[in-house]
């Protein structure tokens, strides 16, 4: 999905398309709502979680 980046917090990409939850809980986000998700990029989100950053934006855009 065009408009999404790897620098948007989870939250801000959740307000931008709420399709997307799916994809970052399959990645293995799963505290959507917890206050990290409002503070790291996603690209932050993903190194903590050990998630090929690549790969990730690739299914979001696919969404």
């Amino acid at each position: 999905m065009s408009g999404i980046t790897k620098e948007m917090t989870i939250g801000e990409i959740l307000r931008t398309n709420p399709d997307v939850a799916p994809v970052l809980m399959d990645a293995g986000m799963h505290c959507l709502g917890c206050p990290s998700a409002q503070a790291e990029s996603l690209e932050e989100a993903a190194m903590v979680h050990g998630i090929d950053i690549d790969a990730l934006m690739a299914a979001i855009e696919a969404v």
